[in-house]
């Protein structure tokens, strides 16, 4: 009797441990990490932005640019708290929240014009890439760009 019991509660752990698997793949993808930026225009990689929390928003930072010399330039065209900061380790994504399956309510920000967009975003392919719509008043009027997940620089 005592051999049945255990075999049992062996089968039902095993049971219980397969469908914990599924459980925890299925989980949302976050855009916490490192995203390779495409341009929508050229289809060529510009830079490896690092989305990060802080205090309950997500922000974004130039970790890299693939534009030559862009460890030397500044953003000259900025127009607000960034103008003549460093490309790298800019911060051009501010103050984004979660809201159902997308981010949205802050701001990205064009480095090469300086033009500051509304932004919304969300995860594509499970979680490998984002897409990204920087846009002025709605929505609508906007473009967006895809970027893919990096692993590591």
């Amino acid at each position: 009797m005592k051999t049945s019991i255990r075999i049992a509660s062996l089968a039902m752990l095993s049971i219980a441990a397969l469908h914990a698997a599924p459980a925890s793949a299925t989980e949302p993808a976050s855009p916490i990490g490192l995203w390779k930026t495409i341009d929508d225009k050229t289809g060529s990689p510009r830079a490896i932005v690092r989305i990060y929390e802080q205090d309950g928003k997500l922000f974004g930072r130039i970790e890299r640019s693939f534009t030559p010399g862009a460890e030397n330039r500044v953003c000259e065209e900025c127009t607000d708290e960034r103008k003549n900061q460093p490309i790298i380790g800019l911060i051009i994504i501010r103050n984004i929240r979660s809201k159902d399956d997308e981010y949205t309510g802050g701001d990205i920000l064009d480095p090469d014009t300086g033009t500051v967009y509304r932004c919304k975003f969300h995860l594509d392919q499970n979680g490998s890439r984002l897409i990204v719509r920087g846009y002025i008043g709605i929505s609508l009027l906007g473009r967006s760009q895809t970027w893919q997940r990096q692993n590591s620089l």
